[in-house]
Parts: C-alpha cells; sequence; structure tokens
C-alpha cells in the first residue's frame, strides 16, 4: 500500500443494487477514496468491525435488517463515523429519524459520486470540491415515475398487482410505464 493509499479517506458503501453498489465505488475509488462495499447490514458490520471507516453511505431499505438499523449499529461502534443515509424510499419521517439517530444526511437515489461527496461536504459545512450541482428536489411527475417503478418492482415487474396496489387501472399503469422517465 502506498502512503497516499494509507492516507486515502476510506468509505463504506451499503446497497442491495450491485450495479449502484459498484459503480459508485468505481468512481470513488477513482476519486481517491479508500471504499470498502457491503451487500447486506451483516456484511456492512463485519466490515465496520474489521476497520471502522471514516464514511459510510447506507442504502435506507435492504433485504433482512434496513440501514437506520446499519446506521445505529455503526454510531454504537463508531460514534466518529460520518454517515448518510441513501435512498429511493425517502420520507420526511424516515429522514427525521435517521438525523436524531446520528446520520449527517439523506440522499435520494439516483445519486452519483460527486453528489455524495458534496453531500458530505455540505454536512460539514465546507464547500464542496466538485463543480457537481446541488442535489434538487424531483419533480413531482418524477417522484410519481419513481414511486410507480418501486412498486412494480416490490411486485416483481407483475402490472396487475402493481396496478391494484397503486389503486389505479393497469391499462394506465401501462399506459404510463411507456413514457420515458420525466427529467428531474
Amino acid at each position: 500500500m502506498t502512503t497516499e493509499a494509507a492516507h486515502a479517506p476510506s468509505i463504506l458503501l451499503v446497497d442491495d443494487d450491485e450495479t449502484l453498489r459498484e459503480r459508485l465505488a468505481r468512481a470513488l475509488r477513482e476519486r481517491g477514496y479508500d471504499v470498502r462495499t457491503a451487500g447486506n447490514a451483516d456484511d456492512a458490520m463485519a466490515k465496520v468491525r474489521e476497520d471502522s471507516p471514516e464514511m459510510a453511505v447506507l442504502d435506507l431499505k435492504m433485504p433482512g435488517r434496513s440501514g437506520i438499523e446499519v446506521l445505529k449499529e455503526i454510531r454504537a461502534h463508531d460514534p466518529a463515523t460520518e454517515v448518510l443515509i441513501l435512498t429511493g424510499y425517502g420520507s420526511i419521517a424516515t429522514a427525521v429519524e435517521a438525523t436524531k439517530l446520528g446520520a449527517m444526511g439523506y440522499v435520494p437515489k439516483p445519486v452519483d459520486a460527486d453528489e455524495i461527496l458534496a453531500a458530505f461536504a455540505r454536512m460539514r459545512g465546507e464547500k464542496p470540491l466538485s463543480s457537481a450541482a446541488p442535489v434538487e428536489t424531483p419533480s413531482l411527475a418524477r417522484a410519481e415515475w419513481e414511486h410507480i417503478q418501486r412498486v412494480l418492482s416490490d411486485c416483481g415487474g407483475n402490472i396487475s398487482e402493481a396496478a391494484r396496489r397503486l389503486g389505479i387501472h393497469r391499462r394506465s399503469l401501462q399506459r404510463k410505464l411507456q413514457k420515458y422517465p420525466p427529467a428531474r
């Protein structure tokens, strides 16, 4: 390990979406961070016990234990670890709970490495190092589209079941799914 790598800030990425997790990990490594990844709460805590990271990005909703539960365990193990909650299932209640438990912030999906680093910098009161634009609140149309995608995913792609859960007609849902995602 080089001297530079030994002093690289460490980040733990915990997300059950392997594609997102590995894409973010690669991007953060390219920016000089020592990145460790985990796909669930148990793997995450094993990595925290092995070598506590300086920063952690936790997905809120994962199979098994949630990101909130991992946040509690990380705070108990090492209160100095800075934690961001990452989610596509945002709500004010979970944001408030996460910050009360010690999370520095709450970042909505989809997200990229620059947005994560900017969120950490903002929470520390620093000016972000990158030129990334601040995270914007999604439009109502975008929020609706993301909600539909989550419900459809929860239903295993079954359009009839998703339509029932959403309280709309199956054909209406099919029409909505044929459209491109709205811009932020």
